[in-house]
């Protein structure tokens, strides 16, 4: 077996469940789960639909390249979302089975390991796992920049030492953020574009929560791009129909961007054998074209947040974030203790936030942080803040 393999970590929930080994919490509380980012929200009845209608794509191999109607339709929705010239749907959209296959098989494909110095891939941190396995199985050295609170959650690009620059050739970014919900400004595109014009490495912009916000749209990473007049060089974006139309286990996504970059990232995937189903690829393409049920749903996680933030901000330090669905809260005491005793007195289940990042620069810029993820239905989350609230009221 690849000795790269015995680099990886448990991932946060394994952690969790050692974590709450040997505890039974009170049964007359009913559990409440606020620990794993997956949608509980009803999918919408266009998608099951759509599934059913198209069911004799099961006769059919996929293309791995998809169908003509589904990178039309995702081109148009970029467009429309971004206000940018719709990408060549030939070239520069990739339908993928979800935003996080394509994440860890993306770097497989860019990270070139000839040259005599180990390759460096940037990640945020706190971070989404996969970029981590995604850098150690391709071979690289994964450099962790902290996001902090007082650089608003963002990477802090300028604290990267120049050397590592030199040796970096893939970023990850992730805006909306993955746990603090934080959004990456223009100027904060543009310093990075700056980096990877100057350095030449390859941006990965994960967007998979870009569709869940209160207010105005998140800036995008081919947006920004294009407003800064750099076109479409050395990025491409992720995003997925999961948090978009509450429908993860279609397993549904795309990548778009940099037509040469996805030329190749072609070839690596007709070798990796991941083509969509050509009936999940059929209600994708529906999904996609209708923005109604994707309305309805930000109007849900809105009406969660406006009823579960007077309860907690008088016992905890927390915001609303920007975008997602996450809460980002500050704990009273170590996270790890926070998570067990809240899981064991209350019966809610949240996630550390150490268990989401990595010491690095002498700091776990997650410990001392729980992740909240609402997406519990609206009852339930009222409930479960206010047993937080009890909780934080007698420790």
């Amino acid at each position: 077996m690849s000795p790269r393999l015995d680099l990886l970590q448990p991932y946060p929930f394994q952690k969790l469940r050692e974590l709450f080994a040997g505890i039974t919490p009170d049964p007359a509380l009913p559990h409440i789960n606020l620990s794993i980012g997956e949608p509980k929200h009803p999918a919408p009845q266009l998608v099951a639909n759509g599934l059913l209608e198209n069911l004799s794509g099961l006769s059919s191999y996929p293309a791995t390249q998809g169908s003509d109607a589904l990178r039309q339709a995702i081109s148009a929705w970029i467009a429309r979302r971004y206000g940018i010239a719709a990408p060549d749907p030939a070239r520069e959209v990739l339908p993928v089975n979800g935003s996080r296959e394509a994440l860890f098989s993306f770097a497989q494909a860019v990270i070139d390991t000839r040259g005599g110095t180990t390759p460096v891939v940037l990640s945020p941190n706190p971070f989404y796992q996969i970029y981590e396995g995604a850098a150690l199985l391709a071979g690289a050295e994964p450099y962790y920049v902290n996001c902090l609170a007082q650089h608003r959650f963002q990477p802090d690009w300028d604290a990267v030492p120049q050397d590592i620059w030199a040796r970096t050739q893939l970023v990850y970014v992730c805006s909306p953020g993955n746990p603090t919900g934080a959004v990456a400004t223009l100027a904060d595109w543009q310093r990075l574009f700056e980096l990877s014009d100057r350095y030449g490495f390859v941006i990965a912009s994960d967007e998979c929560y870009s569709e869940i916000y209160e207010d105005a749209p998140p800036l995008g990473g081919l947006e920004a791009s294009v407003q800064l007049g750099r076109g479409l060089r050395n990025i491409v974006m992720f995003s997925s129909l999961s948090k978009r139309s509450n429908v993860p286990g279609m397993r549904s996504g795309f990548v778009a961007g940099d037509a040469a970059l996805l030329e190749k990232y072609l070839l690596y995937r007709t070798y990796h054998g991941c083509a969509m189903s050509p009936t999940i690829q059929a209600a994708s393409a529906l999904a996609w074209g209708d923005e109604a049920h994707v309305a309805e749903n930000r109007r849900e996680y809105a009406a969660k947040f406006a009823a579960v933030m007077p309860i907690l901000q008088p016992v905890l330090q927390v915001e609303q974030p920007d975008a997602a669905f996450y809460l980002w809260a500050k704990t009273p005491i170590p996270d790890t203790d926070f998570a067990r005793q809240l899981y064991a007195q209350a019966h809610v289940t949240l996630l550390p936030g150490s268990y989401l990042a990595r010491e690095a620069h002498g700091i776990n810029p997650g410990a001392g942080y729980v992740r909240i993820a609402l997406v519990a239905p609206l009852r339930e989350c009222v409930e479960a803040a206010a047993r937080i609230t009890r909780f934080c009221e007698r420790i």
